[in-house]
């Protein structure tokens, strides 16, 4: 009896060493005393948040706002952003849960949040810009595109960058800010539509009206080029050395391949001009070279 007794009281007395290494303080944060209990306390509390914190992001993402319709970047930005928030406010309580004075680490939350304004503000600016096109949508995934010297479709959109597929098979990434601050040009920003303009010159001895026609069969017989808006044939100047036509088509299949397009109605063009012997024009320049000119002055 005795000896359970000795090793209940060195089972309390083991008890009364650990609870004062939990509280023996290890330093001070401004007015309060940080011990091994408020670090332990701390590390279990930021687990659970993040946790939590992940967790409701998922639901809100996969669950909640796929009912809504809304697109796969859009919600993951308010995913991102409520995650932050919940994260930013669990972080305040659990600070102030522990007895540590807010007031104390003002200084130090001034300085780091100065360092990390300067190192961050391009990261900011791109951030602020992709929540920017994901719910303003200038830009959505499919889009046919030219920001800059660059032209591709969009395949990805996200809160720090977006990529663009050129047709070499290339994926740019393009940081969110320069869709804000540059000019873009949206290919298909209301539908996938788009003309193209095929310019063509013939002799001076041409009827216009037959080379008309031609045009006309041409992109009539093109499978790419689309019946509604009809394509339609522009006369537009006499040049210098030709007769120049416009052909205007429009195309929904190659929107992203303007100049394969291009290239099948130029080959068919020429064919059809040869079989009907329409002369396509290159320019000519007429040289009269005058002899027995008595030279000037200065030249002898």
């Amino acid at each position: 009896m005795d000896s359970l007794k000795d090793v209940w009281n060195a089972a309390i007395d083991f008890l009364n060493e650990v609870g004062k290494l939990f509280t023996t303080k290890l330093f001070e944060l401004g007015e309060s005393n940080i011990t091994l209990g408020t670090i332990l306390y701390f590390i279990i509390s930021f687990i659970i948040l993040t946790l939590v914190a992940k967790h409701f992001r998922n639901l809100l993402v996969n669950k909640i706002l796929v009912k809504a319709n809304m697109e796969k970047g859009a919600r993951n930005s308010i995913g991102l952003i409520t995650r932050v928030m919940i994260m930013f406010i669990g972080a305040i309580f659990i600070i102030q849960s522990a007895g540590i004075d807010m007031s104390s680490l003002s200084l130090l939350a001034g300085a780091l949040g100065v360092g990390i304004g300067f190192g961050l503000q391009n990261i900011t600016d791109n951030f602020i810009s992709g929540i920017i096109i994901l719910f303003e949508k200038p830009i959505k995934v499919g889009d046919r595109i030219v920001v800059g010297d660059t032209e591709g479709d969009v395949i990805n959109i996200s809160v720090r960058a977006t990529t663009i597929l050129t047709n070499e098979n290339v994926s740019i990434i393009v940081p969110n800010s320069e869709f804000i601050s540059s000019r873009v040009i949206n290919w298909s920003h209301n539908d996938r539509n788009i003309r193209f303009d095929i310019p063509v010159g013939v002799s001076y001895a041409e009827d216009p009206v037959e080379v008309k026609d031609v045009l006309m069969k041409v992109a009539d017989e093109n499978e790419h080029v689309l019946k509604h808006p009809a394509p339609h044939v522009f006369f537009d100047e006499f040049g210098d050395s030709s007769l120049n036509f416009t052909l205007a088509i429009w195309t929904s299949t190659h929107t992203d391949k303007p100049r394969r397009l291009k290239t099948e109605l130029y080959f068919e063009i020429f064919e059809r001009f040869k079989e009907k012997g329409i002369e396509i024009p290159f320019p000519q320049r007429d040289v009269y070279i005058k002899s027995n000119v008595e030279p000037t002055p200065q030249q002898k």
